[in-house]
C-alpha cells in the first residue's frame, strides 16, 4: 500500500529533519500509555541509561507542561521542557519539546502506542525544525540511540508493572 494525500506529502517534507523510534512492548497499551501520563511513572523510567530525571514541574493536559531536568552520569544537568499538544488516550501523544518555553529549537514528538494483543507498539516520531538540528541531535547528543535506550527503559519499567500486578 502507498502513502498518499496531504499526510504523505507532509512526512516526506519532514523526512530529513525526522527520527522515527519503535518498540514492541509485552505490556497492556493503556499501561504503556500511563507510564506516560503521571509523574510517578516517568522520574522511574524517562531517559537514557544512566540518566535519571528530577520533576519541578508536571500537568498533562494539553497546554500543560512538564518542566524538569535530566541528569546525566558524568554530572551534567540538562534543563528540559516539554508541552503537551494533543492527547488521545490511550492512541496518541503530541509534544514540543525543547530547552525551555521559548527555545526556538524545540522539536515536536508524536508517540503512538498500538495494541498488538496482549502487548503494545510503541513509536516515537521527532521533527525537528531543520535538517541542521536533526543531525546535531544525532551527531552530538546521540539522539537515535538515546531514544532506544529511553524506550528500552520504559519496557523494563512497563513490564515489571505489569509482572506485580498479575501476581497481586
Amino acid at each position: 500500500m502507498s502513502a498518499t494525500g496531504r499526510g504523505a506529502s507532509a512526512r516526506s517534507a519532514s523526512a530529513d529533519r525526522e527520527i522515527v523510534i519503535a518498540r514492541v512492548i509485552d505490556a497492556p497499551r493503556e499501561l504503556v500509555f500511563e507510564a506516560f501520563t503521571e509523574v510517578r511513572h516517568l522520574s522511574r523510567w524517562w531517559g537514557p541509561e544512566g540518566f535519571s530525571t528530577t520533576t519541578q514541574s508536571f500537568e498533562f493536559r494539553v497546554g500543560g507542561e512538564w518542566e524538569f531536568v535530566m541528569h546525566g552520569p558524568d554530572g551534567t544537568d540538562y534543563t528540559e521542557f516539554i508541552s503537551w499538544t494533543e492527547i488521545a488516550p490511550p492512541e496518541r501523544i503530541a509534544l514540543l519539546h525543547g530547552e525551555s518555553r521559548d527555545d526556538p529549537n524545540a522539536f515536536e514528538s508524536l508517540l503512538t502506542f498500538d495494541a498488538e494483543g496482549s502487548a503494545t507498539r510503541i513509536e516515537m516520531r521527532t521533527v525537528f525544525p531543520t535538517k541542521e538540528l536533526r543531525d546535531e541531535a544525532v551527531e552530538k547528543y546521540h539522539a537515535i540511540e538515546g531514544g532506544r535506550q529511553t524506550l528500552g527503559n520504559l519496557a523494563a519499567y512497563v513490564t515489571e508493572v505489569a509482572q506485580k500486578g498479575a501476581e497481586g
